[in-house]
């Protein structure tokens, strides 16, 4: 099959597009022709060499995909062979082929094409994870996310207004932020200009938020905890902005704030299929109705996968970047 193959980590120019064995059958799972995968900023942290996937994944980079359904395990009973299927993976979207678990997939709604899809497992997922599973976010409250164009950013904007909740991003311009506030955000902070625990606090009569999903780390920590409100929750995923950092105890004992530490591509597979299935079950009929849906910039070739990379790199998308394998 043709995959993106990396013989050595390091820049963009490292990925090339060639041939790679197909992976092999196995009991639980479902096998996809890939006719569209998306980028995560994981993907340049893998293609680095600073991100290896979990024992027994794939080492093609991709950590979501949609395609056709070619061969089902006998195991399986929720998908046949010809259905529409998008996936999280924990390995392999830059490729035709992939098997992956069936409860790591669903069906893609009728009125998504393949490359729309391929937009919606990891950052679907992830926020309602995070957010929700994991933060407990309730209809009332008010949530923050930084980077609030990012593929992730855009899927929380839409899951939290569904969920009758106010929503406060963050985000690199005020272009962006305005698109933000298109898409449903309440509030849009400039962080090149402005101060977001102000805004945050100000936004809630001084009270501050009850979650923030952090993709930042290090450097945006003290202003996380300071813009939460009493029991706030933090969950971090990420550490773009450095991995160590000084907590203010006192403030999260007088607070009773938590800091939750989150990730998903390594999660066992009934892990990810109890993920599925909650995410579908509360926002599965917004998605088939396209109340929610994937915010798409722009869809490239898969042997264009290292301008796809360095357009990520810069911040120069909205939503997310997808790649077509067709």
């Amino acid at each position: 099959m043709k995959a993106i193959v990396i013989e050595q980590p390091g820049d963009e120019s490292c990925m090339k597009l060639g041939e790679a064995a197909s992976p092999d059958m196995r009991p639980g799972a479902i096998r996809i022709r890939v006719a569209a995968c998306a980028v995560n900023r994981a993907d340049l942290l893998q293609r680095q060499g600073f991100y290896p996937p979990p024992p027994g994944a794939s080492e093609i980079l991709g950590l979501e995909c949609a395609g056709e359904v070619v061969e089902v395990a006998s195991d399986v009973t929720n998908f046949a062979v010809g259905d529409r299927a998008m996936a999280l993976l924990a390995g392999g979207g830059y490729s035709e082929d992939v098997v992956v678990s069936a409860g790591s997939a669903m069906k893609v709604p009728e009125r998504l094409s393949y490359e729309q899809a391929a937009a919606v497992p990891e950052v679907f997922l992830t926020v309602f994870l995070n957010v929700f599973q994991l933060a407990g976010l309730q209809a009332g409250d008010t949530a923050l996310v930084h980077g609030g164009g990012s593929g992730i950013g855009t899927a929380f904007i839409q899951l939290v207004k569904e969920a009758g909740a106010r929503c406060i991003i963050t985000a690199g311009s005020e272009e962006k932020c305005k698109r933000c506030l298109e898409l449903g955000a309440d509030v849009a902070v400039n962080y090149r200009e402005g101060d977001f625990v102000a805004e945050a606090k100000a936004a809630t009569g001084g009270a501050g938020v009850d979650v923030i999903l952090d993709s930042i780390g290090g450097s945006y920590l003290a202003q996380n905890l300071d813009a939460l409100a009493i029991g706030g929750r933090l969950v971090l995923i990420g550490l773009m902005g450095g991995a160590k950092a000084e907590i203010p105890l006192g403030m999260v004992l007088a607070k009773r704030l938590q800091v939750l530490g989150s990730t998903l591509r390594a999660r066992p597979d009934a892990e990810k299929a109890a993920i599925v299935t909650g995410l579908l079950e509360q926002f599965g009929a917004a998605l088939e109705a396209g109340t929610i849906g994937p915010i798409v910039d722009r869809v490239m070739s898969l042997a264009d996968a290292g301008d796809a990379h360095r357009l990520i790199k810069a911040s120069e998308h909205f939503g997310k970047v997808v790649l077509s394998v067709r």
